[in-house]
């Protein structure tokens, strides 16, 4: 059984407890986990790029001069790709770039990413998050206080609460979202995942 220290907000151990072992201890799969973070990427891009091609831009409906005798080449519109003002070839056009992944699959990843974040020793359970203030300079004192200031850390809470959230926004390596919305992508691109017990409680309740 994996056990991890409860903290208070002075980093102070409380009590160890037990991660659930069907989230946080299950073999990482590495394929499962790439697919995932490459389909979270994908689903942020917009897709709207586009440009203009022959049909498109404005202009170019007579023949710029006659087929022969000019000695110049010969040309059917000054609004070919060619011409300064032209439209464009093979350049790109609206499209959607999300990809699929089972839920099975979906649930596999995120254990993963659990499991790897536990195999690290990266995880930090907090007894609770209550900030007297909305200072950035309160979050501050709690993240040096855990000796992860210096780290970019995933902080995810039960529920959010203004304090919280007023006090972590200007912080750069810090990203604050709930437990509903614990994912792939934030899991591998911080050092430290910081949770409070009631977060932790769903987490496990959702994914066992």
């Amino acid at each position: 059984m994996k056990k991890v220290e409860l903290l208070n907000l002075k980093g102070e151990k409380v009590k160890d407890i037990n991660l659930n072992e069907e989230v946080f201890g299950i073999t990482v799969n590495k394929n499962v986990l790439n697919d995932a973070v490459i389909l979270t990427m994908a689903s942020l891009r917009q897709g709207t790029h586009k440009t203009k091609n022959r049909s498109e831009v404005s202009g170019g409906g007579r023949k710029p001069w006659r087929q022969k005798g000019t000695g110049r080449a010969r040309q059917g519109s000054i609004r070919a790709v060619q011409w300064v003002g032209g439209g464009n070839y093979g350049t790109p056009v609206p499209r959607d770039y999300s990809k699929k992944q089972n839920r099975k699959e979906r649930r596999l990843a995120l254990k993963s990413a659990l499991s790897d974040k536990a195999l690290d020793k990266a995880i930090i359970v907090i007894e609770n998050i209550a900030l007297e203030t909305p200072k950035t300079k309160e979050m501050m004192n709690l993240l040096n206080n855990l000796k992860i200031a210096d780290k970019k850390v995933l902080l995810v809470v039960s529920e959010f609460e203004d304090n919280v959230i007023l006090a972590s926004r200007n912080i750069q390596n810090l990203v604050l979202i709930s437990a509903e919305e614990i994912n792939v992508l934030d899991l591998v691109s911080t050092d430290v995942m910081l949770i409070t017990e009631e977060a932790l409680k769903k987490v496990e309740e959702v994914l066992k």
